[in-house]
């Protein structure tokens, strides 16, 4: 869904860079990448060399208002207003951990509302960015897709997130300079179920006359949509996260669902190949740690053996705990435990430390406001609590 129009009547409307357009409603400026915005203005009758100029007065000096934009003659800036606006969703709450994790609630204009969050640390600052208004996956251990899901997100709404972020933070700190030197796609639902503008709005991320983001500084974590891991992988060279967290098919059909129609095996060969061109890249394999699921020795030699063959480093996740979850966090000694054995098996792995948990914005606590249409959260845990694999409480 990368459309920015804000109606369902568009029919018989002309595309501009994948975006209709029409006398009304207006387009929403804030959503188009430079190949789009050249394409707006051409099918205007101007020089697609505006496009600079407007991306540069939207993003990098965050101005909402088009009749600010001085070296945009005044002719073009009201024919601009005729057809076009600079449309941003409002911050309805935000919150500050004393780690100084940085949680923004930002409502939609049609209600719904999704979660930003930004984790500063001594050398880097990152901004998790959600791509839908909940998750249309249903990993059990994950909040958020126990809210179910609405839609997608357009690429006006995806990086709106990372406007208001700037400017946020830039008042906080009291300089235009912002702190965000990093930005994941890790946020609320599937990226690559929100194919086009993802990319889009990443485009948007990367663009020197927008954030000017290195492609190595800009992650896209999935679930493994193995065909959309493919064709990513034709359009851009961003950094790649996988949301593995089991070892094996069976496990992971129960964790990860989306397993039962990608399997381990597709999945690891799509990872073979999104790197395959550059030797240097690494893949992160993110997998959160559930005591008595997931945890044990046995698996860390199962995830040897998966990964032995790809370019990849290990971010082991502590549990983040949410209201009615059937999990608990596996205790510290046996994530040592797991690490020390993929370390002695030569892999790059971490723990990543858990940021913003006491205001729900670690990783697998954001849940905005949504207004579910799946109704899955009883069916999910009836189904957990069968298998051999719940945890111990459950059995």
């Amino acid at each position: 869904m990368s459309t920015n129009c804000n109606t369902t009547s568009c029919q018989d409307s002309p595309l501009i860079g994948g975006v209709t357009i029409t006398s009304k409603p207006k387009i929403n400026l804030l959503g188009l990448d430079r190949k789009a915005m050249q394409d707006f203005f051409i099918s205007i009758g101007e020089k697609p060399y505006r496009a600079e100029q407007v991306l540069k007065w939207i993003h990098f000096q965050g101005i909402q208002d088009i009749l600010q934009m001085t070296n945009v003659g005044k002719a073009l800036r009201e024919k601009i207003l005729n057809i076009a606006e600079i449309q941003i969703p409002t911050i309805s709450y935000e919150s500050t951990a004393t780690d100084g994790t940085h949680k923004w609630v930002i409502r939609l204009m049609d209600g719904n509302c999704i979660e930003t969050v930004f984790i500063p640390s001594e050398t880097r600052g990152t901004l998790c960015v959600s791509s839908q208004v909940g998750c249309t996956l249903n990993c059990d251990f994950c909040s958020t897709g126990k809210q179910g899901f609405n839609r997608n997100l357009t690429s006006s709404e995806i990086i709106a997130q990372v406007w208001l972020a700037v400017r946020s933070l830039s008042k906080k700190q009291g300089s235009h300079d912002h702190a965000i030197t990093n930005i994941v796609m890790m946020g609320m639902g599937e990226p690559l179920l929100n194919f086009d503008a993802v990319v889009t709005a990443m485009n948007i991320m990367l663009d020197d006359f927008c954030y000017g983001l290195s492609k190595r500084r800009v992650t896209l974590s999935t679930a493994g949509v193995v065909p959309a891991m493919y064709r990513l992988g034709e359009v851009t060279d961003v950094a790649l996260a996988v949301s593995l967290h089991a070892p094996n098919d069976e496990l992971r059909n129960i964790l990860v669902p989306l397993n039962k129609k990608y399997p381990l095996n597709d999945l690891m060969q799509a990872c073979k190949a999104y790197f395959s061109k550059d030797k240097r890249r690494y893949i992160t394999m993110e997998y959160v740690m559930l005591e008595g699921v997931n945890d044990q020795p046995s698996h860390a030699e199962q995830l040897i053996s998966l990964l032995k063959d790809i370019r990849v480093k290990i971010n082991l996740i502590p549990f983040n705990p949410f209201p009615s979850t059937i999990y608990k966090r596996s205790s510290q000694t046996t994530i040592d435990r797991f690490q020390k054995i993929l370390m002695e098996a030569g892999f790059n792995c971490i723990m990543r430390r858990t940021r913003g948990e006491k205001i729900d914005a670690a990783c697998g606590q954001l849940v905005g406001q949504v207004k579910d249409r799946t109704r899955r959260s009883e069916r999910i845990k009836k189904s957990i609590a069968s298998t051999s694999y719940a945890p111990t409480h459950l059995k």
